[in-house]
Formats: C-alpha cells, structure tokens, sequence
C-alpha cells in the first residue's frame, strides 16, 4: 500500500466514500439484521446487547465498502 495511514484516512474520509460507504451499510446492514436479527425484531426482544450486534451488523458492510473504495482508488493512482 502506498500512500500510508494519512493517504489511506484521506480517502476513506472523503465524501464520496463515506456516501457510497453509507449507502452499502444501510442497505446490506438492514438485510443482514432482517436475517440475523428478524425474529427478535418481531417478537419485540431487542435490548441493549442485541442493538449493540444489530450495530456492529451494520458496521461490517460500511468497512467492507471503505476498504474497497479505497483500494480501487489507490490502484488507479
């Protein structure tokens, strides 16, 4: 990897990315809890420990998209 951490923060902060970043988490991440989540969600049991998983769901496809975005573009420089 070229560029080093500030290069890599750069990107992954950069608007575009956080916007495409966003946009992955919110859709994959609310498929993701329907699956992993749905039948607390519907049974209405849903505490703290379940939110902070649901969150943490959600995290993943939002890092995923960063890492990508960020390599894709690296890789064209």
């Amino acid at each position: 990897m070229h560029g080093g951490a500030p290069g890599f923060l750069r990107l992954a902060l950069s608007a575009p990315v956080v916007r495409r970043a966003l946009k992955y988490a919110i859709v994959v991440g609310a498929i993701l809890v329907t699956i992993n989540h749905g039948e607390a969600l519907i049974h209405r049991q849903v505490g703290a420990g379940r939110l902070i998983q649901m969150g943490l769901t959600v995290l993943v496809p939002y890092i995923v998209s960063t890492l990508s975005s960020v390599e894709a573009m690296r890789s064209r420089q």
